[in-house]
């Protein structure tokens, strides 16, 4: 499994990913300290209220038996008839089989010091059983009778204490052969229920509830700071394609205010830029083409017929690269406005000027979702590379991979592709590897650039098929700049 595409990509989930592995570290952290000394402090208050209890079982072992044996049964009896005692308390002749709770800590401690401290304050007793249980399965006065047995009267104000239903303590002392005292209570609150939570069910729903209210916050925050942020980058994205979009409106941070300001004054200077190139051009191409007309007059008055038609050849290379950098300069020049261009309807159209003569194009059967792009330019670009499929490779196959994210479009011809050690170099201006005269070299250099100005890329290689692939990628994240 890959993990890293597990992990999100935008900084609003990262931000609330961090907070929340952040309060769930800090509060496994709190929790932690908390929960050791509270653990610890607990503990300590039980074994303090475990010896109160112990020592109060044993002053009311030696109360029954400071009586003598017929008045046991009378005064117990007596005590049950009044309401009961603190402590449930009877005799029987054998000793109770008692089901005993899971052990823990808690119980352990009980425990322990129970039989610690009836064992001192009662030496002459050593057959002390101490042990937890719960009321549904407790027995008492016999193994055959339930708690839930007995008279509610005798058991209501000692070992009753519903819903709650907390274990009940069971000590038994053998006082004499088949003579056993049986004392049954519960522990006092908060150590009757003798849990060993790390959270409570009402810390949990303070701990949930705190920590949505903060993720909510924090999301409100950073999703406000980062709107800038967002307009920002989408400014960036569609910069090559509108560079005389207005100017960002300078909100949010510090550091997003400063970031904006200088995107700002770098989308006016590249404007002043293109501006000052397009003007320079335009003034060369108005310059250079009067002293090349007159230079024609003047190649007339030569007598030699030979050095007329060097001199005309020459004029000739110049005027074709004059007009070939203006051509690149214009055929660059993107100020267009972002729409839905149709990809079938521009392929169709290319293909059937070819098609008409002849020459077959074949364009893909599935169907292509409209992309944002400059309509004229992709034209410009497709035909460029449709053309020099049909011109060098005599029959075209273009394909397509359209996907959410981008738009892949292959074209294939059918002729003896380019030498891997030129295939950089039909990219640079004025570079033509066909030895006729009909091109100035620009075409695929143009081509590129309008590609990479719609934040795509451009590639060729020779295709093991035979004949040359050209792959241009288009991707749809424009749709939403």
């Amino acid at each position: 499994m890959n993990w890293k595409s597990l992990w999100p990509k935008s900084l609003v989930s990262r931000t609330l990913w961090l907070t929340l592995l952040a309060v769930f570290l800090a509060q496994i952290i709190a929790t932690s300290i908390w929960y050791t000394q509270s653990k610890k402090r607990d503990l300590e208050g039980l074994r303090s209220t475990s010896a109160s209890m112990a020592t109060m079982f044993a002053s009311t072992v030696n109360f029954f038996q400071s009586l003598p044996l017929e008045y046991r049964h009378i005064v117990l009896e007596q005590l049950r008839n009044m309401g009961g005692t603190r402590f449930f308390v009877s005799f029987n002749e054998e000793e109770i089989n008692i089901a005993p709770i899971k052990n823990t800590e808690q119980k352990e401690t009980a425990v322990s010091v129970f039989k610690t401290v009836l064992h001192d304050k009662l030496p002459k007793l050593p057959n002390i059983q101490v042990e937890f249980s719960r009321p549904e399965t407790l027995h008492v006065l016999k193994n055959d009778v339930l708690l839930s047995d007995l008279p509610r009267s005798w058991v209501h104000n000692t070992l009753s204490l519903e819903p709650l239903n907390p274990p009940i303590l069971v000590v038994q002392i053998e006082l004499d052969k088949n003579q056993w005292l049986y004392i049954a209570a519960l522990l006092p609150a908060p150590y009757m229920m003798l849990k060993d939570e790390i959270v409570t069910r009402q810390q949990f729903i303070f701990l949930t509830f705190s920590t949505l209210l903060l993720l909510l916050f924090t999301y409100i925050m950073v999703r406000k700071q980062t709107r800038p942020l967002k307009q920002l980058a989408d400014a960036a994205n569609s910069l090559s394609l509108d560079i005389y979009q207005p100017p960002l409106k300078e909100q949010g941070a510090s550091e997003l205010v400063t970031a904006t300001q200088a995107f700002n004054r770098m989308q006016l200077r590249l404007r002043k830029y293109i501006e000052d190139r397009e003007q320079l051009f335009s003034s060369i191409s108005h310059d250079l083409k009067t002293p090349i007309t007159r230079l024609r007059l003047r190649a007339e008055l030569i007598d030699d017929d030979e050095k007329i038609d060097k001199f005309n050849h020459d004029l000739d290379e110049l005027e074709m690269m004059v007009k070939g950098a203006l051509q690149c300069v214009k055929e660059t020049d993107l100020h267009e406005n972002l729409t839905d261009v149709d990809i079938e309807h521009l392929l169709t159209s290319i293909a059937e000027s070819h098609n008409h003569h002849g020459i077959k194009v074949t364009l893909p059967t599935d169907p292509i979702l409209p992309i944002t792009a400059k309509p004229l330019a992709l034209k410009r670009c497709l035909s460029n590379l449709i053309d020099n499929g049909v011109k060098y490779g005599e029959s075209v196959v273009v394909a397509t991979i359209d996907s959410s994210e981008q738009l892949i479009i292959t074209i294939h011809d059918q002729g003896n592709g380019i030498s891997e050690d030129k295939l950089k170099a039909v990219f640079e201006p004025y570079v033509r590897l066909a030895t006729d005269s009909n091109g100035h070299g620009l075409g695929m250099g143009i081509s590129r650039n309008i590609i990479r100005a719609h934040g795509g890329k451009l590639t060729i290689k020779n295709s093991i098929k035979g004949g040359l692939l050209v792959t241009v990628v288009l991707p749809r994240l424009l749709k939403n700049a």
